[in-house]
């Protein structure tokens, strides 16, 4: 198993006998990649913060009758993209994507040697993330930003495997026809995306 996960379930074990700091570790070990992810399903920094929050305080009433979770990291996911959606649900459907929001772990940095390169070739990534639709663009985001397998995003989202293979493949197409700079980058995510398939 890996080390990470099995750090987070036993996190998730003491926390529900009430271990406030094991509570604690859990809010700032899944915060930001949580922010992260409502922000692009919302970019209303406020209401994505009081979603998080609203969530553990949730996790906290209701812990000792909480269920055994083997990826903790995916049940929060799950839950919060629940909760924004009825949050989103009372005013509208989920928004855009912030076009000028970069998120400081966006994996694109990696790929480029020159500072000043990354972040302009990150920025325009970003900004071309931003014109796909609402749900290629939930896709991509639990793929390549969060690295949960097609089966968790099914899960995540509430679709099919095969309508998550479906998304993800026009969302990587349409991103290829338009980021031509960027070709070595969207090759190495095709690959990956089939690696994903495979693993």
């Amino acid at each position: 198993m890996d080390q990470s996960k099995s750090h987070e379930e036993s996190l998730w074990q003491t926390f529900k006998q009430g271990d406030k700091a094991a509570f604690g570790q859990l809010y700032e070990l899944h915060y930001r990649p949580l922010y992260n992810y409502g922000y692009k399903l919302l970019p209303d920094a406020a209401q994505v913060e009081d979603a998080i929050q609203d969530l553990f305080i949730q996790l906290w009433r209701t812990r000792q009758g909480l269920s055994e979770v083997v990826h903790v990291k995916f049940y929060l996911f799950r839950a919060l993209r629940r909760d924004i959606a009825r949050l989103s649900s009372r005013n509208r459907h989920f928004q855009d994507i912030n076009p000028e929001y970069v998120p400081a772990d966006d994996p694109g940095l990696y790929f480029f040697e020159q500072e000043e390169q990354e972040k302009l070739l990150t920025l325009k990534l970003m900004r071309m993330l931003s014109q796909l639709p609402e749900r290629q663009l939930e896709v991509v985001t639990l793929r390549f930003f969060e690295n949960f397998k097609t089966e968790e995003i099914a899960a995540i989202m509430g679709i099919s495997e095969k309508s998550v293979r479906n998304t993800l493949y026009k969302a990587l197409t349409h991103l290829r026809e338009h980021t031509r700079d960027l070709a070595p980058f969207m090759e190495l995510l095709f690959l990956l995306s089939m690696i994903g398939e495979l693993g």
